[in-house]
């Protein structure tokens, strides 16, 4: 058989690669070009077994990820390392972190000197079955794959023979980085809901304007559905609004009953309108007889009994309309007294959509009250010029009070602290709970050396007033920081500055107040 030329193996690795349908890249090119040639590779193989073992542990839940790990096997099929680069750095800006990558990292084989890896104990493989456990528990729900991997693991931990940590390392890796996968997806999906409840929220406050009550409960669950969430804050959240919701069907239900009954009122005005003019009909009808009866009379004795006529029936209608009056007189009344218990009402809801903004334990405003009133007073301070400081105060050693007491103690503290402060503060000045242990002390027409004096004044009230648990004295003692509002500053930016100041001030002793 004569030598095929150079050119006539470049068309048959064309054709090839068009009937295989792979890509003409320069690694397909040259495997083809080898395989019609009848040479032998010098190249390194194509590892398609140990990337098929990758793609088993690849992500694919988001679309995001389906799109990346179709690219993935596309590539495979068509063996092209391009692709599988551009696949592979795809999953890294998802992002995949250094611990998932080095988990997912095959380890390396052992040294034919070196020692075998040991068997590990079986109190540890227990251990680590459980945290298996418990984590697919958590997260496995919506993915199957994290559970698929997560029963020969477990089984291969609970086995009777001892368990190699060689074996088990490349599971666990697997396992690790697939976990990795899954909280980050989790973690997306539990933001995506928190936004679209906080669009929910917002369009039923945005159709709701009217209604002050519903409005504050829509702005307590925004200001409870803002990262970072806790299970403190949803449980404080339910109890203030399962007392806010009934107080609110209380009054809802006398305001309705109140409309009702301001609607049978006026019913009944109109029913005695209606026999008022009954009445004054018949009422003239009778005197324009008795008139034609006085024209035709001849004598007083016929005169004598149609003024008697007039008389009584005058009488009668000065007596209905004296009656009729009185009855309006009494309607108005019980319309004012209606009126005036809608308006308690009002109020009452008012006051319980007020209830929305403050924290249930301390009384102060919470967050979404302090952020209504910085904007608040940082509106007008700017309008009038004035100058305005917030502080932020942090309760020294909290951590060792509840950890000591209790966490019941601790609320108390936190109570016994919020209220000297109030009776400390100005009429004008107002207190928030910041979170924890933290406060908001929000002083319109303040300079920043005014807020220092009046924030330690507050120290010095604190230490002469102990707070007392079972006869036992307790110092309370904060450490402050001040700033005052500069230029166009958010509240927010110089909420932070004062942190800053207020770490400063644990850093140098605790129990004292710096200017930010």
């Amino acid at each position: 058989m004569p030598e095929r030329t150079s050119s006539e193996i470049a068309r048959d690795t064309f054709r090839l690669l068009a009937e295989r349908r792979l890509l003409p890249t320069p690694d397909n090119y040259r495997a083809l070009y080898e395989e019609t040639a009848g040479t032998k590779s010098t190249g390194m193989p194509f590892p398609e077994a140990a990337l098929r073992q990758i793609a088993r542990v690849l992500p694919a839940q988001t679309p995001v990820q389906k799109r990346l790990f179709t690219q993935f096997e596309a590539a495979l099929d068509q063996r092209s390392w391009h692709d599988l680069k551009r696949t592979l750095v795809g999953y890294a800006n998802l992002g995949l972190g250094a611990t998932s990558v080095a988990a997912a990292e095959p380890p390396p084989p052992p040294s034919a000197a070196g020692p075998r890896p040991s068997a590990l104990e079986r109190p540890v493989l227990e251990q680590v079955a459980r945290v298996v456990e418990y984590t697919v528990d958590a997260v496995a729900s919506d993915d199957a794959r994290l559970r698929e991997q997560a029963l020969p693991l477990l089984h291969c931990l609970r086995q009777d023979a001892p368990a190699d940590a060689g074996a088990l390392r490349p599971m666990l890796g697997d396992f690790a980085m697939r976990l990795s996968f899954s909280t980050e997806e989790q973690a997306a999906i539990r933001t995506g809901l928190l936004g679209a409840m906080n669009l929910v929220l917002r369009n039923i406050g945005e159709l709701s304007m009217d209604d002050r009550w519903l409005q504050g409960q829509v702005e307590a669950l925004t200001a409870a559905a803002t990262p970072p969430l806790s299970l403190r804050r949803i449980d404080d959240l339910q109890a203030r609004l399962k007392d806010v919701l009934f107080k609110q069907s209380e009054a809802k239900a006398r305001s309705v009953e109140a409309h009702e009954q301001m609607k049978r009122m006026l019913a009944v005005f109109l029913e005695r309108l209606s026999a008022m003019t009954e009445e004054s009909g018949v009422y003239q009808e009778k005197i324009e007889h008795c008139a034609e009866r006085l024209g035709q009379a001849g004598s007083f004795d016929e005169i004598a009994p149609v003024l008697q006529e007039v008389i009584v029936a005058t009488r009668a209608m000065a007596i209905d309309s004296r009656r009729h009056r009185d009855d309006l007189v009494t309607l108005r009344e019980e319309a004012e007294a209606s009126q005036a218990a809608v308006g308690r009402l009002q109020q009452a809801l008012d006051r319980a959509s007020a209830e929305a903004r403050h924290d249930t334990l301390t009384g102060a405003l919470n967050r979404k009250g302090l952020d209504e009133a910085v904007e608040r007073e940082i509106s007008r301070a700017r309008r009038i010029g004035a100058p305005l400081c917030l502080a932020l105060l942090d309760i020294d050693n909290f951590k060792k009070i509840n950890d000591r007491l209790g966490h019941a103690v601790g609320d108390a503290a936190l109570a016994h602290l919020a209220q000297v402060a109030r009776e400390s503060m100005r009429p004008q000045d107002q207190l928030a709970r910041y979170g924890g242990e933290e406060f908001v002390v929000v002083l319109p027409d303040t300079r920043a050396e005014d807020g220092l004096q009046a924030m330690q004044r507050m120290q010095r009230e604190l230490t002469k007033r102990f707070f007392l648990q079972d006869n036992e004295k307790l110092l309370i003692t904060f450490s402050a920081g001040i700033a005052q509002l500069a230029g166009h500053e958010s509240g927010v930016d110089a909420i932070a500055r004062a942190d800053q100041a207020m770490y400063l001030a644990k850093r140098a002793g605790k129990n004292r107040v710096m200017l930010g």
